[in-house]
């Protein structure tokens, strides 16, 4: 916000300078600005390469490219496209099989609790002095009751976090149009053929 409020002394004028920055650091309202030529291409410019189109074409939502640099672009993204939909089978194909050893595995494990308690029917001997009594002091060292398993000795190459891979997502199969986003296909381009036309009532015009 200006400091239009501030420093207005005499004048009282709201000014186009002040609505105009207002305007651009609030975002709202309606804003004009004149686009330089440079910024525009010519009429008969491929969207692609931003150069004369020699062999032209066109598609439904009116953007023009030249058949040459859109052909490239199309197989250029259809390999991408291979390249991915395999490594995304590559990686699926291995969550199932970590999927299937992490079910062996568990399976594993309870067959031999299952044994293990089986083996256990004896009743173990009473201890004089029993871990869980409630009247023993508690343990400070480090190294009772498991406690030794999980030290927090993060410079041993066991103890550091293992990184995660990034997850490939799955592909879209379809080649989508650079400026439209919609889908792309050769077949629906329209081979375009400038004519001149020139103005009877102007000979130095042309259309």
């Amino acid at each position: 916000m200006t400091r239009h409020a501030r420093n207005c002394t005499a004048g009282a004028v709201y000014t186009y300078h002040e609505k105009k920055k207002d305007a651009e650091a609030s975002g709202y309202g309606t804003q004009n600005q004149r686009v330089g030529k440079d910024s525009v291409k010519d009429f008969d410019c491929c969207c692609l390469t931003l150069q004369p189109c020699r062999d032209p074409m066109i598609t439904q939502d009116g953007y023009l490219f030249d058949k040459e640099a859109i052909l490239e672009y199309i197989i250029r993204k259809k390999n991408d496209i291979s390249r991915k939909m395999k490594e995304y089978e590559k990686q699926k194909k291995k969550e199932q099989t970590e999927l299937a050893e992490l079910a062996a595995a568990e399976k594993e494990s309870k067959l031999n609790s299952f044994v293990k308690s089986e083996k256990n029917i004896v009743s173990s001997p009473v201890e004089a002095f029993k871990k869980d009594d409630p009247n023993a002091r508690p343990s400070v060292s480090n190294m009772t009751e498991g406690r030794d398993k999980v030290l927090p000795s993060f410079w041993i190459p066991s103890k550091t976090p293992a990184a995660r891979l990034s997850t490939v997502e799955k592909p879209d199969k379809n080649v989508l149009c650079p400026m439209s986003g919609k889908p792309l296909k050769l077949k629906d381009l329209i081979t375009v053929k400038f004519t001149e036309v020139r103005d009877p009532d102007d000979k130095k015009s042309h259309l």
